[in-house]
């Protein structure tokens, strides 16, 4: 039990308020947010913007050299940051018989980037109560139970699975980005004709087209509205996105990019599918300045926070989509373009890749690659940064340039993430815990100490490690400001004439939370 000495009158005391409810009520709170109060991390620097803005000549100079070393027919790209389209870069042209320049608003397909607008579309009517990730598929799209799987022990194919690319169907690029045109009746034509599978569902990430274009169908199906319909109604229009188009036939001619492959010395034109039903793995058209308001809808579904949650999704749902499902490879060697080696990690979320480094930056977004076009969008949301970048030339792959636009940019602005700001009770417990130091004077009666933590170690043993560490650094100077690491956990340092210590603290679960923890160590 805690002791009553540790919290001020008006919180201890409450008999004597019975008499007034509503004073009651409003001290019950008062207690209880003493102890539950949340403030999401923030960034602490005010000019982050300024600097980033200056950072373009370098970024632009890093798209025109991988434009000319790609030889591309046109270029675009976009940095957004804290939310907003900051600056725009573009290279060539969008058609190369009429010389028509590229630009922002430049309408490209942006291939299987649209499979996040499509994950966006399913958490939509998840957030709705209208689908369950991990429910069969067959539950909304009926033909899918007599698929026959490889095993007689395989369980059906979730919705879940199609999210994250564990169905167990093969890897389908070169076939499916032929497919793009099939109509709704082909492609379920196909799963009563029977598919085969490469893997059983659940069991590991192999990349299908098919599995999108079957997403696309639910939401159809679930919504009762054609999925490019809804997306367009639910999604980009509260965005802003006007000019976001499935069908290339909407889009207004001057401004489609058309898309090339490199043959016997020159660009020769791709030609466009129309939209159809593997449209929701990879049709979607868009410009760089419709396209980042997406990009910013999705970065700003971070830090977590109690602010209004407008949506059109969720931020919690979004958050969902960013977190890794399935790890997709490690690249332990990797190097960043300034030559370091930093060990990277890869993983899979809905519609989205996901990679974090050994610094503990996460990137997030996707690729996109069709005949005739390449894409890749990516943020860095910790740290408030994404680009986007579309060309037209087929498989031309920005991925790599986007990132190593996204660390050149974190370098010279030398952002950094947010900052969580210290709990009002992880302050408290760290300010009672070094009034004990070093002689732990009376500590069993305090209240601060969860049931294990004098159990765990004796307090005559805290006792004397604690002594001989402060005999060790001297008389104390300088007790620093408190490095949360979440809510109930962190780290301070206590310095000292000759040396410092280094405490780490964690918390309990419960509603008034206690220490359960507690290291220290003398500083190196």
């Amino acid at each position: 039990m805690m002791s009553h000495s540790l919290y001020p009158l008006h919180c201890e005391h409450t008999g004597v308020l019975m008499k007034n409810f509503f004073l009651l009520v409003l001290l019950a709170a008062s207690c209880f947010g003493q102890f539950n109060q949340y403030q999401p991390p923030v960034f602490s620097d005010a000019t982050r913007v300024e600097r980033v803005q200056a950072t373009a000549p370098i970024v632009d100079s890093l798209f025109q050299k991988f434009f000319a070393q790609r030889h591309l027919p046109g270029l675009v790209y976009g940095v957004i940051a804290d939310g907003k389209l900051l600056y725009t870069g573009q290279f060539g042209n969008t058609d190369v018989a009429r010389k028509v320049p590229a630009d922002s608003r430049s309408l490209f397909r942006i291939a299987s980037m649209s499979k996040s607008v499509t994950a966006t579309a399913v958490m939509k009517l998840r957030d709705e109560g209208k689908i369950s990730l991990d429910e069969p598929a067959a539950t909304y799209l009926g033909d899918m139970k007599a698929l026959q799987y490889l095993t007689t022990d395989a369980r059906p194919i979730t919705v879940r699975d199609l999210l994250t690319h564990a169905a167990g169907f093969p890897e389908d690029n070169p076939w499916g980005d032929r497919q793009l045109d099939d109509t709704d009746e082909e492609l379920m034509e196909l799963i009563r004709d029977g598919v085969s599978f490469s893997n059983v569902p659940g069991i590991t990430f192999e990349y299908a087209n098919l599995g999108f274009a079957l997403l696309g169908r639910i939401v159809t199906v679930v919504s009762g509205t054609p999925y490019q319909r809804y997306t367009t109604e639910h999604i980009f229009k509260p965005l802003g996105m006007a000019h976001t188009v499935w069908e290339y036939a909407d889009a207004p001619p001057q401004a489609l990019a058309h898309g090339y492959r490199w043959k016997d010395s020159s660009w020769v034109e791709e030609a466009l599918l129309h939209d159809g039903s593997y449209g929701a793995m990879g049709g979607l058209i868009t410009s760089i300045e419709d396209f980042s308001k997406y990009v910013a809808f999705h970065m700003a579904a971070w830090p977590p926070r109690s602010d209004p949650d407008p949506g059109p999704v969720r931020r919690s749902s979004l958050r969902e989509m960013h977190r890794p499902s399935q790890v997709t490879g490690m690249s332990p060697a990797f190097k960043y373009p300034a030559g370091r080696t930093c060990a990277l990690i890869r993983g899979y979320g809905y519609g989205l890749d996901w990679i974090r480094d050994c610094a503990e930056r996460v990137y997030t977004g996707h690729s996109g690659g069709l005949p005739g076009f390449g894409s890749n969008w990516m943020m860095v949301a910790n740290h408030g940064i994404g680009v986007l970048a579309f060309d037209n030339l087929t498989y031309a792959g920005t991925a790599a340039v986007n990132m190593a636009v996204l660390d050149t940019i974190i370098a010279l602005a030398k952002l950094e993430p947010r900052a969580l700001p210290v709990s009002p009770i992880l302050e408290r417990r760290k300010n009672e815990l070094v009034k004990l130091f070093p002689d732990w004077a009376h500590a069993e009666t305090t209240g601060l100490f969860a049931e294990n933590f004098f159990a765990d170690i004796d307090v005559n043993v805290r006792r004397k490690r604690t002594q001989e560490l402060y005999a060790a650094i001297g008389p104390v100077k300088k007790i620093e400001a408190l490095k949360p690491e979440n809510q109930l956990r962190g780290t301070f340092v206590i310095e000292g004439e000759k040396g410092s210590l280094e405490v780490f603290f964690t918390l309990t679960p419960e509603r008034k939370p206690l220490i359960q923890q507690l290291n220290m160590r003398e500083k190196k």
